[in-house]
């Protein structure tokens, strides 16, 4: 055991002492932060410009209510819009475009609005990608259409408002627990859960497997195992790969908890009066993921060291490593079917086979907590092709380390698992 803890401690150590493990750990954060830092100087700094706007009114009475109507306001209390000019029912319409649009180029003007019969209208500006400028003045000119056609069928103007409101529909989530309002979050948590589970076992099992290649080919191994027997050799490497992996992820968890804390600053800077989205994550997200991954990650990372031990190149490596990756591929793919039916007998069946389990299942109790049974099954089942596989592997990579030359087939490798 002490020997498998040295192995374990200077895996740890030599991988975090990289540049590429700091950089990497330490770059994601600070990048978040500074997009958060800039998403705020930018909502302060570039959102305090009313619009200069100038209507043009071939229906006859829209221009008002679309004026009323852009009643949007800045965080500095500035109007977002101020109709600067209109003109209603032009006898000439084109000598007013040519001098509006002689205005927006001489920085006078900043956008004009033709509106049309048959509620069609027309929206000029030197900057039509500002989405933030076309969405309210698209829905003001909607509500200001319709009310003309409602008023024109007889409806009065006090109606008009309690008409064309609309209706908010709350999705709310039923759980053995009680009920909780959902908007969208069961969704972005399983796929953020998929996704990241998905990019944790394959980055980590590859490294694994470059490090065992690595050692191999600078013919390193051979001194180690003459010290140590190849399964510590590959017990000691898989773990303290596996601690590297914890390390950056509790950094970046920490990261991301403490940017959702202040996340709200920047929804409230550019729109004081909106909701900033609440996540209601049950036990079981907080527990499941992290058994998964661990039996997860255990389980990919000794196929992928067995795949480094038995070839002696990169290039063989990569074809070699195609059959372990794609079962965890498979798995991410599948994550609409999950989501949309999580009980359906083939997401039971898939969730319930060891090398999907580590996503599908996570996606399953994300969307809709299977009966407990399921993820008992399914965690009994990992476990156990954890331990085979790691067996397997270790027989495999106990004769594959010191095998160079052409790679091995199938069958040599099954004969590498028989020798005593």
């Amino acid at each position: 055991m002490r020997k498998v803890w040295l192995i374990i401690k200077r895996e740890y150590s030599t991988r975090v002492r990289t540049k590429g493990f700091v950089l990497g750990t330490i770059a994601v954060p600070i990048f978040s932060i500074g997009i958060l830092v800039f998403s705020i100087f930018l909502a302060t700094r570039l959102t305090d410009r009313t619009v200069r706007l100038a209507i043009i009114d071939n229906v006859g009475g829209l221009s008002s209510a679309i004026a009323a109507g852009l009643n949007v306001r800045l965080a500095n209390g500035k109007p977002e819009f101020e109709v600067v000019r209109t003109v209603t029912q032009p006898q000439s319409e084109e000598p007013v475009r040519k001098e509006l649009r002689a205005a927006i180029r001489g920085d006078r003007l900043d956008a004009y609005l033709v509106l049309e019969r048959g509620g069609k209208a027309e929206f000029h500006t030197k900057n039509p990608s500002d989405y933030t400028m076309v969405q309210p003045l698209t829905r003001a000119v909607q509500d200001a259409v319709l009310g003309s056609r409602l008023q024109a069928q007889g409806v009065p103007v006090a109606k008009i408002g309690d008409m064309t409101r609309g209706t908010d529909v709350k999705i709310i989530k039923i759980t053995k627990y009680g009920e909780a309002e959902d908007s969208g979050e069961t969704f972005f948590v399983a796929v953020s859960l998929a996704m990241l589970l998905y990019m944790t076992l394959l980055m980590y099992g590859v490294i694994t497997m470059r490090s065992v290649l690595e050692e191999k080919t600078s013919r390193i191994v051979e001194i180690l195992i003459s010290a140590v027997r190849p399964f510590q050799l590959l017990t000691g490497k898989v773990l303290g790969v596996a601690g590297v992996a914890f390390t950056q992820y509790m950094i970046w968890i920490a990261s991301a908890a403490l940017l959702g804390s202040y996340g709200a600053v920047v929804v409230n800077t550019v729109r004081p009066t909106a909701d900033f989205p609440h996540f209601h994550l049950s036990a079981g997200l907080l527990v499941y993921p992290i058994i998964y991954f661990v039996l997860g990650y255990l389980l990919y990372a000794s196929l992928f060291a067995a795949v480094g031990a038995a070839v002696s190149n990169e290039q063989d490596a990569q074809q070699f490593q195609w059959p372990v990756m794609m079962p965890l591929i498979f798995s991410f793919l599948m994550y609409i079917m999950v989501v949309r039916d999580p009980n359906s007998p083939t997401v039971v069946l898939l969730s319930e086979i060891p090398f999907f389990s580590p996503i599908l299942m996570v996606l399953r109790i994300a969307a809709e907590v299977p009966p407990f049974w399921q993820i008992g099954l399914s965690i009994a089942l990992l476990a156990l092709t954890t331990v085979g596989v790691a067996y397997f592997s270790a027989r495999i990579y106990r004769v594959g380390i010191l095998m160079y030359g052409k790679r091995p087939s199938v069958v040599e490798l099954l004969r590498w698992v028989k020798y005593s």
